[in-house]
């Protein structure tokens, strides 16, 4: 099997992605993932302390990191975007001939930026997938750059979506030394089956400066514990596929 959206369609529709694109398809390669079909979403934090990483453009880098790869694992080529503070501040898609500028624009237009709420923004992409009607995995890379305000809505929200086929790779912008995280390493780490049936979350640590981090390096980050999901997913009768 090929890639969902081929290289020559990057090039004509999307010409300064074709560096990231041919990134992640090595990546997925190396986590033997080549060929394989997923819905990816992307969930942004917009939380007040995010306002630098908006402003220097980070969060648009991983904007078109994230849609670089979906290009190889979804054939629609777009990316459902949540923005959360305090609650659920927008949602928009992101795709290969709408994607240059689009975070800063969007970012722009929804005004205030609140605390930090996981949950809402965890909520909006269950009822996206769900509405969808897919049996599809899907993949939900979730940046934020700190603990949420309530823990135990977060945690509750995890343990629910992991009878759905979403895989929840949370992604921390900011200070390494700091202790904002210990909640997303706890999340990582909750039990199963004690707490839910599959580990449907991974955690990545970015530091305080992402864009330091190599492309090759995000990829395989991203995808490091998706192979090891899909095939405890697909073990599972009571998960796989869902049914509408």
């Amino acid at each position: 099997m090929t890639s969902a959206i081929s290289l020559s369609k990057v090039e004509a529709t999307a010409p300064t992605l074709v560096s990231l694109y041919k990134t992640a398809g090595v990546s997925l390669r190396k986590h033997a993932l080549e060929g394989e079909r997923a819905a990816v979403y992307l969930v942004l934090d917009r939380s007040g302390s995010m306002r630098p990483y908006y402003r220097d453009g980070t969060v648009q880098h991983l904007a078109e990191q994230v849609l670089s790869l979906a290009a190889h694992l979804d054939d629609d080529g777009t990316v459902p975007l949540t923005f959360f503070s305090t609650d659920v501040d927008g949602a928009a898609d992101l795709s290969l001939t709408d994607y240059e500028g689009r975070i800063e624009k969007l970012h722009g237009d929804l005004g205030h930026m609140g605390r930090t709420n996981y949950h809402w923004a965890m909520d909006a992409v269950i009822d996206h997938y769900l509405a969808s009607g897919s049996g599809a995995p899907a993949l939900v890379v979730f940046q934020t750059d700190g603990g949420p305000t309530s823990r135990p809505a977060a945690e509750r929200y995890l343990c629910k979506a992991a009878r759905l086929p979403l895989f929840w790779q949370f992604v921390a912008f900011g200070d390494p030394d700091a202790n904002e995280f210990a909640f997303l390493h706890k999340l990582d780490e909750l039990p199963v089956p004690g707490r839910r049936v599959v580990d449907n979350a991974g955690f990545f640590h970015a530091g305080a400066d992402p864009r330091a981090v190599s492309d090759a390096e995000l990829y395989d980050r991203l995808l490091g514990e998706f192979p090891d999901w899909l095939t405890a997913i697909r073990a599972r009768t009571d998960i796989w596929p869902v049914t509408p």
